[in-house]
């Protein structure tokens, strides 16, 4: 599967930005999906992780209650809608995916397949 990540962008802290990423080249609901980040010099997080048909989804602790994840299987496409930003947000933000058809979970760490990443730059 492909994955194209968008929607990074540069937003005052406060702010709110959705990412999108749209997969293509295997059937969408095969996949647990999941949002990463990485901010310069530091580790690649996890952050929120989403089954196929959406009914389970998962949180990192440090963006819970601020970020939601969510799939439009229709689409092809998960989102991370990201509100009450923080400039210790800024990172580069990864989508990736998981073979996992029919999981009721999805792990935070066995991801295959990847996008690009979209920079988010959070000012203060």
């Amino acid at each position: 599967v492909q994955l194209q990540a968008s929607g990074g962008g540069l937003v005052q802290a406060g702010g709110s930005l959705r990412l999108s990423c749209a997969a293509s080249g295997r059937p969408f609901n095969n996949y647990c999906m999941g949002w990463f980040r990485q901010a310069p010099g530091k580790e690649r997080e996890f952050l929120a992780a989403i089954n196929w048909i959406g009914s389970s989804t998962y949180s990192a602790d440090s963006v819970k209650g601020r970020f939601t994840i969510s799939r439009d299987n229709a689409k092809n496409t998960v989102y991370l809608q990201m509100n009450s930003l923080e400039p210790e947000d800024t990172a580069v933000y990864y989508c990736a995916a998981s073979y996992n058809p029919f999981a009721s979970y999805c792990s935070r760490t066995e991801y295959n397949y990847w996008g690009q990443g979209t920079l988010v730059t959070v000012s203060s």
